[in-house]
C-alpha cells in the first residue's frame, strides 16, 4: 500500500521555476547563504503570492544518477516544509559536494538550518533534532 500526500504538501510543477530568467533574478536579486550540503538563494515576495522552487545541480557533484538524486532530496525537503516559511519566496537550493552520500535527515537538517539562519522560518516551525 503507497501512502498519497495530502493535497496540502504536494508540489505541483506551477510552483517550480522553469525559466532560466527565473533562476537568474532570485540568485542577483535576493540573498544568499551557504548550509552544509546546500546554497540556499531566496527572494521575497509580495504577500500573496505563492512560493516557488528552483534546484540547481552542476556536474562537479557527480554523474547523473547522484543529482539526480540531489534534486530529490532537496525538492523533498522544500515540499515537507513548505508552509513553515514566514512569507512568500523564490527559492533557489544549489547542491554542494558531498550531497550524493546523505541521507535525506542530514540534508532535511541542513535545509531547516538555512532557513533558521535566513530568518525566514515561522517561530513555531518544524522541529529539528
Amino acid at each position: 500500500m503507497t501512502a498519497v500526500p495530502s493535497a496540502r504538501l504536494r508540489l505541483p510543477r506551477s510552483r517550480r521555476f522553469r525559466l532560466g530568467r527565473d533562476f537568474q533574478r532570485a540568485r542577483t536579486q535576493g540573498r544568499r547563504l551557504v548550509q552544509g550540503c546546500l546554497i540556499f538563494n531566496w527572494l521575497p515576495l509580495p504577500a500573496g503570492q505563492r512560493t516557488r522552487l528552483g534546484v540547481v545541480t552542476s556536474r562537479k557533484i557527480g554523474g547523473a544518477t547522484v543529482r539526480s538524486r540531489a534534486r530529490r532530496l532537496l525538492r523533498e525537503a522544500f515540499r515537507r516544509h513548505q508552509f513553515d516559511l514566514s512569507q512568500p519566496l523564490d527559492v533557489v537550493l544549489v547542491a554542494r559536494a558531498g550531497i550524493g552520500s546523505m541521507k535525506f535527515a542530514e540534508t532535511e537538517r541542513d535545509y531547516l538550518a538555512a532557513l533558521r539562519r535566513a530568518g525566514v522560518l515561522k517561530q513555531t516551525g518544524a522541529k529539528v533534532e
